[in-house]
Order: structure tokens, then sequence, then C-alpha cells
């Protein structure tokens, strides 16, 4: 398991890493970075069948890419591709990004209950952000949760920011996975840093989920190493001593440190697995780089089988824009 969850967490950061630098090369639009909370969606994926409903935010790169999704396709997403969107949902049983803040958990919920009205035993994750937990979605999602008794497990990652407004700011609770209480749901808080641990209490939560003991909710304890994302600036709300322990909490280095202890790989293996994820990631944006660039009717063709005719008509006023905009520029030169 542990060496599964390194290949795939350096994978991810190196991922990660070269998005960023891509976006100061003007490579990449704004993107947001997982870098220091990867443990979270590795540990809990690694505790979940391949089968069962994985409801992301947009900090689960680790979890994506152990479900098999080319890095590649993630790269489309960020480059405003809608193809990176596209999920075959008998192959990845993932659902793609939703950003509205918290609405993901309202999915999952219905995602699970659909299950148990088949008698399917899969469980549905949905992780959520600690400010997406002040927003009503949330909340409706617990209470259903608890009233229908599905099969969901609701995993906070709690990095301590919520763009630039600190946990304490937002809520008044102690520990977020108190707000469990409130809808009668057991909650429980965890260091979201550590591999086993988030493994083992994803485990216990899907394990009590399939024998119809119903939903939990998990916070993680984890922290954004990096920006909220590359348009945010986090030297102004945040300070660099707010940061020095967080670096040395870092999961992968964590990981790494253990396995390397315990004799399970050698620094040599570790360098070249390193270099091997760098290439990847260089490799992967390239085949996204490439890909014609996405056309204007797909901002609409992805919404309904047959498009409305409001949106034809939004369409062909774009198209028309398009069209007089370009006749201006050659009359121009």
């Amino acid at each position: 398991m542990k060496l599964r969850a390194l290949t795939v967490a350096l994978l991810s950061r190196a991922a990660d890493e070269w998005a960023v630098s891509l976006n100061r090369q003007g490579r990449m639009p704004t993107y947001a970075p997982n870098k220091g909370q990867e443990m979270n969606s590795i540990g809990a994926l690694l505790a979940l069948r391949d089968d069962d409903w994985f409801v992301p935010s947009f900090r689960e790169l680790g979890g994506m890419l152990l479900r098999g999704l080319p890095l590649s396709k993630y790269y489309l997403y960020w480059l405003g591709n809608e193809q990176g969107s596209h999920l075959p949902l008998d192959q990845y049983h993932m659902l793609p990004v939703s950003v509205p803040i918290a609405s993901q958990t309202l999915h999952a919920v219905g995602l699970s209950y659909a299950d148990r009205y088949r008698n399917r035993d899969r469980v549905s994750i949905v992780f959520v952000g600690d400010g997406g937990t002040s927003e009503g979605d949330f909340y409706e999602a617990l209470n259903f949760a608890a009233v229908w008794n599905t099969p969901t497990i609701f995993y906070i990652q709690n990095n301590g920011w919520a763009i630039s407004t600190p946990r304490q700011v937002q809520t008044k609770v102690e520990s977020l996975a108190s707000k469990a209480g409130a809808v009668g749901m057991e909650g429980v808080q965890i260091d979201g840093n550590d591999l086993d641990t988030v493994y083992k209490t994803t485990l216990k939560a899907a394990n009590k989920a399939r024998n119809g003991g119903g939903p939990t909710l998990i916070e993680g304890i984890t922290y954004r190493l990096g920006a909220h994302t590359t348009a945010d600036d986090p030297t102004r709300y945040r300070t660099d001593e707010e940061l020095v322990p967080w670096l040395l909490r870092d999961p992968l280095l964590r990981l790494k440190e253990q396995m390397v202890s315990e004799g399970s790989i050698s620094k040599e293996q570790l360098s070249q697995m390193e270099n091997q994820a760098k290439k990847s990631a260089r490799r992967s944006f390239e085949e996204a780089e490439s890909e014609s660039p996405p056309k204007m009717g797909e901002l609409y063709s992805h919404l309904y089988a047959e498009m409305p005719s409001p949106l034809e008509e939004q369409l062909q006023e774009r198209v028309e824009l398009r069209q007089r905009a370009a006749g201006t520029k050659g009359g121009a030169k």
C-alpha cells in the first residue's frame, strides 16, 4: 500500500509543481495547488473499492490519479478543455469537479441513496474544504445523509484557510468534525497528513456504511503549503512563521522518510522515482497542450442532450460577436 501511495503522491507533487511553473510561464491558466494535502485523498481512496463513488472538490489530484485518471486529462481540465471533465462513470466512478463550493456534498448523498435503493453495497466519499463547511449545502447534505442513513463518507480537508479567511474566523466550533453532532452523525478528527491514519479511519467508515451503519464525517487536519490558487498571494494574509512547522509535517516528506528508515525503499530508488514523476508530468502536459483548443460551441454542448433554444441564441450571438471582432481587426490591418 505504501509503495503505491508513494508512487501516486510523487506524481501528484511533480504535476502540481510543474503546473504552478507553467502558470508563471503563461502556458497554464489559474491553477489550484494540492501541495501538502496529498495523503488525504490518497489514503482515503486506497481504503475504498474501485467501484465506490468518488466525488472530489478540487484538491484531490492524488485520489484522481489513484483512480486511474490520466494526468493529461487532469491538465486538460485546467486548460479549459471540457474533455477534461469527461469521466466515463463505469471506468472511474468519479464525478467531475463541481466549482460551486460544497454543492458536491449533495451529489454524493444522492449517489449513495440511489445505490442503497438498488440494493448495492457501494459507498460514496465526498471531499470538501473547511470553508465549504460554512455553506448551506453542506448542512443540508449532512442532514439528508443522517436522516436517510445513506452510505456516505464526508471528508473535510481542513487546511486552515478558506482562501484568506482562517478557520477560527469562519466558525466557532473547536473542531469541524463536531458539526456532525448537529444531525446525529458520527464525526471524527484525524491527522490528514498521516497515510496510515487516513487509510484506517476511512476503511472503518466504509465498512460501517456498507453494513448499514450510515454516514460518517471525517475531518483531516492538513495544511495548504501553496497558494489557494496561482491568482492568490498568501503572503498578504499569513506569515512565514506559520508555514515553517507545516513544512516539517509535509505528508510526502513524512512518507518518504518513513519508508527509507524502514528499508522498504532506498534513497537511490526514491531519487529515480522522483525523476520519473517529473518526466511523466512534463510528458502529460505536452500531450494535453497538443490537443486542439476547444471550440466555442463546446461551452454549450455538454449541458443538454438537445440544446434549448435560449442557449442556441446565446451561441449564435457569440459567434456573430467574434465574426465582427475578427472583421474589425482585419480592417485595422
